[in-house]
């Protein structure tokens, strides 16, 4: 049996009860903290309140050579992760291996980062679209800074069809966790050489520790917001399309907005 669980989204208590239970009677625990890191924990927290042995599992570990999969053969294992499981592409991956290898696996949720957006600030959570990430950029071998437009693309299409964006932020083993700050300069950066005016006039929500007892939520114009101090991580961002007048009422009230945004909803 292969159990993947969902460990929520800050610190080693927002697991379930259903998940702790798991993990009890599990022979093996491991976890990967590349997607996504609960910065409220470690793993000698997680271990005293599971109770078990964790073992952290690198990129390559579950990207390329997953061998500790073969431990699920004959024994109960489980694979945690931060947030939701599954919302990764690579956790799918995992699964399906799992599953031809003749291991029976079994899911257990936790919080998502995704769902928990739109508790803090406001927005409804059907009125997004398409998500997409901002990555670190990058040196070409010609020695020029690449820094990828998709983003920019995902927020265009979606803002064309009236729906918010979510933008996840990434995480780099040697770049570090990026920043709302530096996702913003990155996608106006983009806005400067195209001008297409999607992010010229647009709102911006960004979001600090979801989860944790002192969350960070403010919502400003794109340029204003680009300064804001959001303190330590982990970061998230938001792009909304045309706001609903209630959404507008929600950013002024829940993340601090412009009051002139609820005069142009």
């Amino acid at each position: 049996m292969l159990t993947f669980i969902g460990l929520g989204l800050f610190d080693e208590r927002d697991i379930s009860l259903k998940g702790l239970e798991a993990i009890k009677d599990a022979d093996k625990v491991y976890v990967e903290f590349y997607t996504s890191q609960l910065m409220g924990s470690d793993i000698k927290k997680m271990e005293q309140l599971y109770g078990k042995e964790v073992h952290l599992l690198l990129r390559e570990d579950v990207e390329q050579d997953p061998q500790w999969l073969n431990d699920a053969v004959d024994n109960n294992v489980v694979f945690l992760t931060g947030g939701d499981t599954m919302v990764s592409t690579t956790h799918v991956d995992l699964r399906l291996r799992a599953i031809e290898m003749g291991i029976e696996t079994h899911l257990i949720h936790g919080a998502s980062i995704a769902s928990a957006v739109c508790g803090l600030s406001g927005l409804q959570n059907y009125r997004f679209g398409k998500a997409s990430t901002v990555p670190h950029p990058y040196t070409s071998s010609r020695g020029v800074t690449v820094i990828s437009e998709t983003p920019y693309d995902t927020i265009k299409t979606n803002m064309e069809n009236g729906l918010h964006t979510l933008i996840f932020l990434d995480i780099d083993k040697d770049k570090g966790f990026m920043t709302v700050n530096e996702a913003l300069k990155l996608l106006l950066d983009v806005e400067s050489r195209r001008r297409e005016g999607i992010m010229e006039n647009a709102i911006a929500v960004g979001i600090a520790r979801a989860g944790s007892g002192a969350p960070v939520v403010k919502a400003d114009y794109a340029g204003s917001l680009v300064d804001f101090d959001f303190g330590a991580p982990l970061h998230i961002l938001v792009i909304p399309a045309e706001l609903h007048f209630l959404e507008a009422e929600a950013l002024v009230k829940l993340a601090g907005a412009p009051q002139d945004i609820q005069d142009s909803d």
